[in-house]
């Protein structure tokens, strides 16, 4: 029975979401979507990230454009079951309906005899991007790698509805640290570190962080906050984890937030920084924004970045992560004609 059967589909993604690949633990998965693309004709390259990680390279010929979505999941893993025409579990709709959908879409384009197709899956996504990164890094850095790929467009696959997305804010995610000194909260010690931290939290909260005609403003969450040692003592050290839905470069939110750090904070940098994302949307599409970040901005020598794929984000990352199969069709059907309209075949 041909996979494109909506039975068959739905089958096909149960049983990898039956393959765990919580975030860290993507290998199983890479391996089973690697032999997937095998099977329809794609020479495949597992690229080494991180040990037992692995992002999935494929591709047909040279490839003009290139699939990518991600292979790692949230926790915690939630198996599949299908009910009629719809497929529960976790992945269902972030990512592995993103790579089935594309999966199919590249089979049917081979069909065609278009072979100017490439696959990028990568590892980390949902935490970090490191194997979108990685992926970027070794594009420069190994000439082989880079005579075989020199993709005009991305299409990196979400839960978008089948809608296009014309952009996303930006990233700065970052740790505060307060520096104090212990002492009896009796006496004149001090600096606290809390106290310092806390001040400079209510100033960052009550800043402003920029407006973008698309994008609208950004907006900054202190997400954790934490020191001291007891409530007679005065705190020596204290943290806070912020991030910065960004509509500014990144040097424009580092400078935000230092004029906000007062004498006794400091500011560590974290693993994610970058301003807005825009995407490439098809003349005559309607297209959205959406408030999630992707690896795109990761991806700056995999060529323009288009965002778009079947399933709802509301529904990802919760109990009761589902999507329809029907979507994943609609999805086949919107790939194949994007695909065909960037490469100039309509």
């Amino acid at each position: 029975m041909s996979i494109l059967d909506r039975s068959g589909m739905a089958r096909t993604l149960a049983d990898w979401i039956a393959v765990e690949s919580v975030t860290g633990g993507e290998e199983d998965f890479a391996r089973a979507a690697a032999s997937a693309l095998e099977a329809r004709g794609f020479a495949v390259e597992l690229q080494r990230v991180d040990e037992g990680r692995y992002n999935v390279l494929a591709r047909a010929d040279a490839p003009s454009v290139v699939f990518c979505t991600h292979l790692d999941t949230v926790p915690p893993f939630i198996p599949p079951r299908i009910e009629g025409g719809t497929v529960y579990g976790r992945g269902a709709c972030d990512a592995k309906g993103q790579a089935l959908a594309m999966l199919l879409a590249a089979e049917e384009l081979m069909a065609r005899g278009e072979r100017r197709l490439g696959f990028l899956l990568t590892v980390g996504e949902e935490v970090d991007s490191a194997g979108a990164a990685f992926a970027n890094e070794r594009l420069a850095a190994e000439p082989a790698l880079r005579d075989a790929w020199s993709p005009e467009y991305t299409i990196v696959g979400e839960p978008t509805g089948n809608r296009f997305i014309s952009g996303h804010k930006g990233i700065f995610l970052a740790e505060l640290v307060g520096h104090g000194v212990a002492g009896h909260s009796a006496t004149p010690a001090g600096p606290s570190a809390v106290h310092e931290l806390v001040g400079c939290c209510a100033r960052l909260v009550t800043d402003t962080w920029g407006t973008d005609d698309m994008l609208g403003e950004g907006s900054i969450n202190v997400g954790t906050i934490h020191g001291g040692h007891a409530p007679n003592v005065v705190a020596p050290e204290a943290r806070a984890e912020i991030l910065v839905r960004a509509v500014e470069d990144p040097e424009v939110v580092r400078a935000r937030i230092e004029r906000s750090l007062g004498p006794h904070v400091e500011l560590l940098e974290g693993r994610e920084q970058y301003g807005p994302v825009r995407f490439h949307v098809p003349e005559g599409e309607d297209a959205s924004l959406v408030p999630f970040g992707t690896d795109a901005p990761h991806l700056t020598r995999f060529g323009t970045p288009l965002l778009m794929g079947p399933g709802s984000i509301e529904l990802a990352h919760t109990d009761d992560e589902r999507i329809e199969v029907r979507e994943i069709e609609e999805g086949v059907g919107r790939h194949v004609q994007t695909v065909t309209r960037l490469l100039g075949l309509d």
